[in-house]
């Protein structure tokens, strides 16, 4: 693979982070996560959004840039690199999270903080309906997403699907991943790095039939 920073996007709950392990496992990569339960915010903002919304989102920009800072740029690149997010998915949920004001101060932070951040070589982004999305939160039972509502993921859906109906930062592959299950099943696991391993230049669509 020509491939040196493969990242995954989604939705919460969509599969990011299974299929990033998963795909360091495979291609023997170096494996960078989010560190969600790092952020002191996140229980109380889904318990109160209005209130806590801002310290959150905050959090997690200085996290995410502090993160991505350790990323080795150009020529300091051994061995493909595969992240559970993009830096640039922070800015979809202060869109749809902070008020005017908040997310005026927010962009003046993240305009600066993101002109040092490393591009992904390819970004997969993993489509998934509502529902599907839904069962996954309540399977996994984590306890600061108990009080995530069917409308956040819908409007969070939403936003992710604008986002990346515009997005050209890298080559992109966009999965429709509503019917497959890609930890669970290995047919479906292997057909997704078949699509990986192919050329991808600027936004193509992977859509199994089942």
């Amino acid at each position: 693979m020509r491939l040196q920073y493969i990242a995954i996007e989604g939705v919460i709950g969509v599969g990011k982070t299974s299929l990033a392990e998963k795909l360091a496992d495979y291609f023997d990569a170096k494996l960078i996560l989010e560190k969600h339960e790092e952020n002191p915010f996140l229980a109380d903002f889904y318990e109160n959004p209005r209130q806590f919304a801002f310290p959150a989102q905050l959090f997690f920009l200085l996290s995410r840039y502090r993160q991505q800072q350790e990323i080795p740029q150009g020529e300091l690149f051994h061995q493909l690199l595969v992240s559970d997010y993009i830096f640039a998915k922070d800015r979809i949920f202060a869109s749809i999270n902070l008020e005017d004001r908040e997310f005026l101060l927010y962009d003046k932070i993240a305009s600066l903080l993101e002109q040092d951040i490393p591009r992904p070589d390819l970004v997969l982004y993993l489509q998934s309906s509502t529902e599907r999305v839904l069962a996954n939160i309540r399977k996994r039972n984590r306890d600061y997403e108990r009080n995530i509502t069917e409308d956040y993921i819908r409007v969070l859906n939403e936003a992710y699907n604008q986002f990346f109906i515009n997005y050209d930062a890298s080559a992109l592959l966009i999965i429709n991943a509503t019917e497959i299950d890609f930890v669970n099943r290995d047919e479906d696991f292997h057909d997704l790095v078949a699509q990986i391993t192919r050329p991808v230049s600027k936004t193509q669509y992977y859509s199994p039939a089942k």
